[in-house]
């Protein structure tokens, strides 16, 4: 279990699924996706628990199309296309994340995005929430040579943060969260309130804490 003997440098979090609930807007896109094949929509609470595994997973859940089928990648693209149109139309912070993130910077704590979804989504999307220009760092899946579960993102990310590792807070919704920050010697924290993937129950990615909700993140903090 990773420690902190004194108050964190800085907290970093997931994007989908941990700081902003992205899933209406995804599920948007693979229903498009379903109607330029007049099939009929489907709902999103069907939808949500695959957003985590990105377009791989949206597209296995809403077309039973994995990648080793013929069409896999037109229809890959296909889905970036409907969902680049309308990247941020019902996409909200999960609540409590705006107070949390107002805490840290009162505090002095910075914080920062660390994401698998493509640079030429997450900096739209960020601007488009209005936290790209708060955030002391944003990586997204192709910043960095590897994405997560590697700890090559995370690395990046203190550098650009300037904060150090065991001094930093992870927050995740997917086990390659966890692994990723593990990786990186960095305190994690599964963020229960997520889409949480195919990873297996919370309890069992060996996370340092676990959160039920975000304005919980903030009490933890105190109490390390």
């Amino acid at each position: 279990m990773a420690e902190t003997e004194t108050a964190p440098e800085a907290v970093l979090f997931d994007l989908d699924g941990t700081f902003a609930d992205t899933a209406p807007d995804l599920g948007a896109a693979l229903n498009q996706l379903r109607a330029d094949l007049d099939l009929a929509p489907l709902p999103l609470d069907a939808l949500r628990p695959f957003v985590s595994q990105g377009v791989r997973g949206m597209l296995q859940a809403g077309l039973d199309m994995l990648p080793a089928h013929p069409d896999y990648h037109p229809f890959y693209q296909r889905f970036l296309v409907h969902y680049q149109q309308a990247l941020c139309v019902d996409t909200r912070l999960f609540d409590g994340i705006a107070t949390l993130v107002d805490a840290l910077e009162k505090n002095g704590i910075v914080w920062g995005i660390v994401t698998n979804k493509s640079q030429r989504f997450t900096l739209p999307l960020m601007e488009s929430l209005g936290y790209a220009r708060r955030a002391a760092c944003i990586v997204s899946g192709d910043s960095a040579p590897r994405a997560k579960p590697h700890a090559s993102p995370m690395y990046l990310a203190c550098a650009l943060a300037h904060c150090q590792p065991q001094r930093t807070f992870f927050v995740g919704d997917d086990l390659r969260d966890i692994l990723a920050g593990q990786a990186a010697g960095m305190v994690t924290v599964a963020a229960a309130y997520g889409y949480l993937g195919d990873s297996g129950p919370v309890e069992y990615w060996g996370a340092d804490y676990r959160v039920d909700h975000a304005s919980e993140i903030a009490s933890l903090i105190r109490t390390v």
